[in-house]
């Protein structure tokens, strides 16, 4: 998938004038893209159009118009975006409530190595991207990567396979079959 480049980025006042559409569009897209992963996860499939909201909005609420910054901000969030036969998520762990979150931070280490993608009885194990892991506790977000290799991303491309996200970690162990649109979205990410 092509990254996003310089000359895509719509300064603040450009992109103010064209915000709420992009943004109803992309929001419109991360709903067939977001999956629950039980009660206290959610996984986010991120593609191109994902990550340039993203740096939209980062430079637009951080205020960033320094050129050396807007590059820093595209190469960031273009580590997100999937090569060939991979796919992208950010994972967020969501506990409302304080103590809870704490309390869950920390016997949730090391559950960055614990996400998975289930096509068609296949299992690959993400890969963490996520910077600044700790040996103590985790983070609420998680960027990962599920390298499929041409086989996988082949029989993802199958009509009907059946797809499922999981994380199996001893403090948290969930699944979560795919819907079909969402498949279809994930297919158009493999090239």
């Amino acid at each position: 998938m092509k990254r996003v480049e310089r000359n895509e980025i719509l300064e603040i006042g450009q992109y103010e004038e064209i915000r709420e559409s992009f943004r109803r569009r992309i929001i419109d897209l991360k709903r067939l893209r977001r999956v629950a992963l039980g009660s206290n996860f959610t996984v986010l499939f991120e593609n191109r159009d994902t990550v340039l909201h993203q740096i939209q909005e980062m430079l637009r609420t951080e205020r960033i118009t320094r050129e050396d910054a807007i590059l820093h901000e595209i190469e960031t969030y273009n580590d997100l975006i999937p090569a060939k036969n991979e796919l992208s998520a950010t994972i967020f762990i969501e506990y409302p409530e304080r103590d809870e979150r704490d309390r869950m931070l920390g016997a949730l280490a090391g559950v960055e190595g614990a996400f998975y993608l289930d096509v068609a009885g296949s299992r690959t194990v993400a890969r963490n991207e996520t910077r600044g892991v700790l040996p103590d506790r985790t983070t609420a977000v998680h960027y990962v990567k599920f390298a499929l290799g041409a086989a996988t991303a082949n029989a993802l491309r199958a009509a009907g396979v059946a797809v499922a996200v999981g994380v199996d970690h001893p403090a948290y162990r969930a699944q979560a079959v795919l819907a079909p649109r969402t498949v279809d979205e994930l297919v158009r990410d493999l090239d």
